[in-house]
């Protein structure tokens, strides 16, 4: 791999900071640039310095791809409206769940969700803007997990051999690539996000794509959209590096007031670890358990069985898919 890592014990966060907003000034010029805003942690310090780099010329957007968590649209769009960044909300909702129509391997999924990303929505929001370049927040673990064949990650593209130029028709502008989540965090405080935002929990870039198993549809979606939202708030105490939900594909027999109820399984992960390169389960009370499971089977209609997974990274990855 030729990117290399700087270790937050190496870096200066300052002139880091500084660095990548006169490298972005001068690369993009006097011409716009294209942001994409996830709301997770990594593009929301892009956001915050390519904002710092180019002002009224960076057009922040996040796509609705159906696939986020309850809310999360309008809460991005409102955090950062909040700290003089204004973010238009792309509805593409269609747009994904027709790519991911039929699905049912991993990496199938994964390659449906970044041609709809990159060429579908943001080769047309970059050419009727104007723009040469998107801006994103790939970090170092998403390059190391993807050139090692562990999994693609979504936003992994010329280490692959892939030219954005070529086949989507602008330039891809990484800031982040040298760093891990620690330091990512750092970078964002220094750079002026509140800590709701720099100490947001880890979120894949395919979104709950990554966390159903099996075909994705609207209702499994709308399913682990309810779920995501119990764990998030019985776990968000925690401490945890990273805690979520996933939809399990095939049916277990469970039941309800005496008689037999075939219904949905979520898995449950919550992780102890410090850069996602390996991740302990963390040891959550029995009583902390009982509740979610409690929660989940009574609030989120047809789950029948909750689990707690109890296997390390390695041999398991901290998302299903």
């Amino acid at each position: 791999m030729q990117i290399g890592e700087i270790e937050l014990t190496d870096l200066d966060i300052g002139t880091f900071i500084k660095e990548k907003i006169e490298e972005i000034s001068a690369t993009v010029g006097d011409g716009l640039a294209v942001n994409a805003l996830s709301g997770g942690v990594d593009s929301a310090v892009v956001t915050m310095i390519a904002h710092k780099a180019l002002g009224d010329r960076l057009k922040s957007y996040f796509i609705d791809s159906g696939l986020m968590r309850e809310g999360e649209p309008q809460q991005i769009a409102t955090w950062f409206a909040d700290l003089g960044v204004p973010v238009e909300i792309i509805d593409a909702q269609e747009q994904f769940l027709d790519a991911l129509k039929g699905k049912l391997d991993p990496e199938e999924k994964r390659e449906a969700v970044t041609q709809t990303f990159y060429k579908d929505v943001f080769g047309k929001l970059v050419k009727d803007s104007g723009a040469k370049y998107l801006l994103q927040g790939t970090n170092y673990t998403d390059i190391e997990e993807t050139v090692a064949g562990i999994k693609r990650q979504h936003n992994i593209l010329e280490q692959l051999g892939i030219n954005p130029e070529e086949q989507f028709g602008y330039k891809v502008l990484e800031p982040l690539l040298q760093l891990r989540k620690p330091a990512i965090r750092e970078v964002g405080k220094a750079a002026g996000l509140p800590e709701a935002i720099y100490k947001r929990p880890p979120f894949p870039g395919p979104a709950l794509a990554a966390r159903v198993l099996g075909e994705i549809t609207w209702e499994k979606l709308e399913t682990l959209r309810k779920a995501t939202k119990i764990v998030e708030d019985e776990l968000s105490e925690s401490g945890a590096f990273q805690y979520l939900a996933i939809l399990h594909e095939d049916r277990v027999t469970g039941m309800r007031d005496g008689k037999r109820d075939f219904g949905l399984q979520i898995e449950v992960r919550c992780w102890e670890s410090e850069d996602a390169k390996t991740a302990l389960p963390t040891r959550l009370p029995y009583e902390k358990l009982e509740r979610l499971a409690d929660r989940i089977t009574a609030e989120v209609k047809g789950v029948v069985s909750v689990t707690y997974n109890i296997t390390k990274k390695p041999t398991s990855t901290i998302e299903a898919i």
